[in-house]
């Protein structure tokens, strides 16, 4: 009865009128905004694409693959199903495509159908997060704790290392299962990033959605919504999942091309309304509900490494926090290259014990006075003794950077990072109450190292 009931009852068409840029124009068949038809093109071959508008009596369609060889008058058929993705626990360790279809060669998938685009739990419905989620990096550990349910942004410029930190969290965190959404992201990159940041270990608990740039505006966009349904179901397992999307610049990018091609006016710097709508959209579908948890992390593209794009601006008013990775510290070798300075975790005042919360604030103490007198000390026109504070910091400085530095596939239990950042703290107070003569020699054997 339920086959009976989704079966077509009879077959609506149209024809293709229009061919502009990107989107194909049809007159028909009647059909909703967002609804799936298919493009019957010459030689039998079919093109699935979406409702994106309307013009002048016309539909204006955005194909999801490509469409070399259409012609006027090829048939437009409606599908009257909405876009949906198999899921189930066999997903584990499996690479599919931004329409939910595998390309891992590993077989067809096995499951339960589900429509890609859901609502989001209810305000009300929504658990409290109170627990704090290890990711097995000290810097994010430490200094901004995640709690599970938390949605954290990575904002950094190119090549300064975000795919590695996500590989390196998926790896080491201690969430049930991964669901990693690269979006927009180079074909070449794919397998080094499945191989060699993920690993064998960290793809046995990860289900990987890829769209690479090359790939149709509307595929790089559902391949968001396609990991957040994946994401969904496993949350509903009463299991911890890990979101990560590399990167939600691409994501935006890609609704940009689509909300351009069906005659958007263009709002913030080429940006459509359309995209600021659209990240709400897949941002809230993460966090807790009464089974389990999605704790998001998304990746951010400063595009010159400016912090105040329009979408760099959006995602952290819609986020819980943000992780700022700068040029300046992976240039010296500093990884993860996480300014702990510009970054801020908004919940960890919630999910952190309040020691932790003490030393995470006195090792940034550390680090901000080292930073606004380094220039003071690298010329040798500061004076030992002169400064209490800068004494101390020039003493504990390399106890901090080796805390903040972490080699690839180091991991770092949770208890063991917050007891070595307590113990850079005490010394810290220690080096504060003593008597400035003290602290002279090793402040000075510091700066001359």
């Amino acid at each position: 009865m339920q086959a009976v009931r989704q079966a077509p009852v009879g077959v609506r068409k149209g024809a293709i009128t229009r061919v502009s840029g990107l989107t194909v124009e049809s007159s028909g068949p009647s059909v909703g905004l967002g609804q799936l038809c298919r493009i019957h093109l010459q030689g039998g071959t079919m093109v699935e694409a979406e409702v994106v508008a309307f013009r002048k009596g016309n539909l204006v369609l955005l194909p999801l693959d490509s469409i070399e060889g259409i012609r006027p008058g090829d048939m437009v058929s409606a599908t009257d199903k909405p876009r949906m993705v198999c899921v189930g626990p066999h997903l584990m360790g499996r690479v599919l495509n931004g329409l939910g279809e595998p390309i891992d060669s590993k077989g067809p998938l096995i499951g339960q159908l589900r429509p890609i685009h859901n609502t989001s739990p209810a305000p009300l419905q929504r658990e409290m997060i109170t627990t704090p989620l290890s990711m097995g990096i000290r810097s994010i550990d430490g200094i901004l704790t995640c709690g599970k349910g938390q949605r954290m942004g990575v904002f950094a410029g190119s090549g300064v290392g975000k795919s590695v930190l996500l590989g390196e969290i998926a790896n080491s965190s201690a969430a049930h299962v991964n669901v990693v959404a690269l979006v927009g992201e180079r074909g070449r990159e794919v397998r080094e990033y499945l191989e060699k940041d993920l690993g064998p270990e960290g793809l046995s608990r990860s289900v990987v959605v890829v769209a690479t740039s090359d790939s149709a505006a509307i595929q790089r966009v559902k391949a968001g919504f396609v990991a957040a349904t994946i994401a969904e179901y496993f949350r509903e397992q009463g299991n911890d999942v890990l979101f990560m999307m590399d990167s939600l610049t691409r994501f935006a990018q890609a609704q940009r091309e689509i909300g351009l091609a069906a005659g958007e006016p263009p709002a913030t710097k080429g940006y459509c309304p359309s995209v600021f709508a659209l990240l709400p959209k897949l941002i809230e579908r993460l966090g807790c509900d009464e089974h389990g948890s999605i704790t998001g992390i998304l990746t951010v593209l400063a595009e010159g490494d400016d912090m105040n794009d329009p979408v760099a601006d959006s995602a952290r008013s819609l986020l819980d926090g943000h992780i700022v990775l700068t040029r300046k510290l992976a240039d010296r070798g500093h990884y993860p290259a996480i300014d702990i300075l510009q970054s801020v975790s908004r919940l960890m005042t919630t999910v952190a014990a309040p020691e932790h919360r003490q030393a995470a604030q006195k090792l940034r103490e550390i680090y901000a006075t080292y930073m606004d007198a380094e220039d003071l000390i690298s010329i040798g026109a500061f004076a030992p003794g002169s400064n209490r504070r800068i004494d101390g910091a020039i003493t504990l400085i390399d106890r901090t950077h080796q805390f903040l530095v972490q080699p690839i596939r180091q991991r770092s239990p949770f208890d063991q990072t917050v007891e070595r950042l307590q113990t850079i703290a005490a010394a810290w107070d220690q080096l504060l109450s003593e008597p400035v003569a003290k602290i002279i020699k090793p402040a000075a054997a510091g700066r001359m190292s």
